[in-house]
């Protein structure tokens, strides 16, 4: 798979992009090839590394973050995220029936399951949900915060889907394969 963008080498992208490269090699022991095709620009790689930094300090637990990140991703067809996701949700806890599961915006737990169809309903309408959409949020135990956060995370990986997805970026994760349909 040869991508539609230069994926630099940390070393050779952009002086302004450093900063964060350095940051994202210290969080996961290299730079995965998305964040090196985003370091072409640096304030795309600069809003793309705050937003996980960000979220990641939120009340979402990384766990539901990463079952969002893969039905988000399976409705994308957006195998690099797919994969990056599965791995980092084995890594906060989630086993892998769970995570596969989650791939199809299902889960055993409600309140999980409320969640990854409030993400669904957000990617496939476009944002468009209904009073009812949220209500079914609150009447499983989130609250304004955590279903605004539920909504950051559904559009954090809008832009990574679709970075990966646009410019056909390889996939240095073990590899998942995508629902049919």
């Amino acid at each position: 798979m040869t991508a539609r963008i230069p994926v630099p080498e940390p070393a050779h992208a952009p002086a302004a992009s450093q900063p964060a490269l350095d940051q994202i090699q210290a969080a996961f022991g290299g730079v995965p090839q998305m964040f090196r095709a985003v370091s072409n620009s640096p304030a795309a790689l600069q809003s793309m590394w705050g937003a996980f930094g960000a979220l990641g300090g939120g009340a979402i637990p990384a766990r539901l973050g990463e079952q969002i990140a893969v039905a988000v991703a399976d409705r994308n067809r957006c195998e690099y995220c797919l994969a990056a996701h599965t791995a980092l949700g084995r890594k906060a806890g989630a086993s892998a029936a769970e995570m596969a599961s989650a791939q199809a915006g299902q889960s055993d737990d409600p309140k999980t399951a409320a969640a990854l169809a409030f993400a669904l309903q957000l990617v496939e309408g476009r944002g468009q949900v209904s009073d009812a959409d949220v209500a079914r949020l609150r009447e499983v135990g989130f609250n304004d915060g955590e279903i605004v956060e539920i909504l950051a995370h559904v559009a954090l990986n809008l832009f990574t889907n679709y970075v990966n997805v646009a410019f056909n970026v390889p996939v240095d994760f073990p590899a998942v394969k995508l629902t049919a349909r």
